[in-house]
């Protein structure tokens, strides 16, 4: 064994383990494991099973390296801990986080393994998605200079959408969140499906911590059997380990990267950022680190900004992002909702009190604004967004003299042509949840506003 052939075999060799390493679990508790002899990286997944158990009655289950401590590795699971004991033994069963990824995702209800949740069989799927990957290199995005066409009036008259724009929902609990996402999943793929020789638009929606009777919900009413083709819907109810709900919105932005690379237009939808951070949260503060804005660890600040930048265009497609904020009141104050708005590229903010009018979507126009509006929109539309903002905002001036009789017509030209379009503004920002609007019916009912 003296040539060159033989020295690369035997360094091979040298190499490979013929003994699988197995590591011990020495302390559990909450939601965290402590493991000794595994070499293992952040991030790789490992499998622990309880081996003193009767055959077949032990407990397996998957967990993720989350960090080291006094030379143990820290674990976080991905189901529950239930009948698992100490002594337990771990085993490295990943270099890498993966996703399973292909066009049979369309249609379809996924965990965030990429397991089917909807009852059916999966076929084998030819691809795979890196689970955490990096952002498009900065240089390297394509500009966002093209309007998303979103079917929905409010949105493309006043707040238009940029292709590869990423926007924030804020909203209260029962705010519409769920009726919005539903329209845009639904319609905005409509829109584009109806285009001549357009790039092909699909959906990735991402349901994190959502109550188990929600999920059915959304899917049946508000994405409808039309939307649902056109999708792919990734689901961690808020019952599942913290772990699980958090690779489930790295999961669903790992789909649509997937998407992006074969040169689709995609619309990703997640639901909620909130729900994300808190799963983040549990696993910063189970594995000791401290609390430093409302209880939110400085992971929580440091992983949003990754999850976001991955959405977005890049040199092939594009990635339309909207992630709705779980807000305590609609001044948006709280910690999460703060880093959100300062992060994406623009925020739509809904209304409790529109919800309670009947007012749908019940975006709050002139709390809400779209960073690329100015690039992304005409000349003449931006001229007639203008003015219709400026009425709207002069009717909410003298909105209460109204109720209480003291406003004076003819006292302010502006005041009352506001009043006389309020009617008119009112039916361009309303729009029944079923209906689509076209992008060009959308402007010239702004232009009739404006007018």
């Amino acid at each position: 064994m003296n040539g060159p052939l033989d020295h690369q075999l035997v360094q091979a060799l040298r190499r490979t383990r013929t003994i699988t390493q197995r590591g011990r679990i020495v302390q559990a508790f909450g939601t965290l494991l402590r493991a000794s002899g595994v070499h293992a990286r952040i991030g790789q997944q490992c499998r622990i099973v309880d081996a003193h158990a009767p055959e077949g009655g032990g407990a397996s289950i998957l967990a993720e390296v989350v960090g080291f401590s006094d030379g143990h590795a820290l674990l976080v699971p991905l189901s529950s801990l239930q009948g698992m004991a100490l002594d337990a033994e771990v085993e490295v069963v990943g270099a890498s986080s993966e996703l399973p990824f292909g066009d049979a995702l369309l249609g379809r209800v996924i965990d965030c393994f990429g397991r089917p949740l909807d009852g059916r069989p999966l076929p084998p799927l030819p691809g795979r998605r890196a689970l955490y990957a990096d952002a498009p290199h900065p240089l390297e995005r394509l500009p966002v200079d093209q309007p998303l066409a979103t079917g929905v009036r409010a949105v493309d008259s006043v707040l238009t959408v940029g292709r590869g724009q990423r926007i924030g929902v804020f909203a209260m609990a029962g705010g519409g969140k769920s009726t919005l996402l539903g329209m845009l999943a639904r319609q905005a793929c409509a829109a584009r499906a109806s285009a001549a020789n357009a790039p092909r638009r699909v959906n990735v929606v991402a349901l994190i911590g959502e109550r188990g009777r929600e999920v059915r919900e959304f899917i049946d009413e508000s994405l409808g059997a039309e939307g649902l083709a056109r999708s792919v819907v990734v689901v961690s109810t808020s019952d599942r380990p913290a772990m699980e709900r958090v690779r489930a919105a790295h999961a669903a932005t790992a789909i649509a990267e997937g998407f992006r690379a074969r040169g689709d237009e995609v619309v990703l939808l997640m639901d909620s950022v909130t729900r994300f951070a808190r799963a983040l949260r549990e696993i910063g503060l189970a594995i000791g680190e401290p609390a430093v804005r409302r209880g939110f660890p400085p992971s929580v600040f440091a992983e949003l900004p990754r999850l976001f930048e991955r959405a977005g265009n890049d040199a092939h497609g594009s990635i339309t992002g909207f992630y709705t904020v779980l807000v305590e009141d609609e001044d948006g104050s709280d910690p999460v909702g703060e880093e959100v708005r300062s992060i994406l590229d623009g925020h739509f903010v809904l209304s409790r009190k529109l919800v309670q009018a009947q007012h749908y979507p019940a975006i709050d126009a002139l709390a809400s604004v779209s960073r690329v509006f100015s690039r992304v929109a005409a000349p003449a539309h931006r001229q007639a967004a203008a003015r219709a903002r400026e009425l709207m905002a002069r009717y909410a001036e003298i909105e209460f003299l109204l109720r209480v009789g003291e406003y004076k017509a003819g006292s302010d030209a502006l005041a009352d042509e506001a009043i006389a379009k309020q009617a008119a503004i009112r039916a361009l920002l309303c729009q029944p949840p079923g209906e689509a609007s076209p992008f060009d019916e959308a402007l010239r009912r702004l232009q009739e506003v404006a007018a």
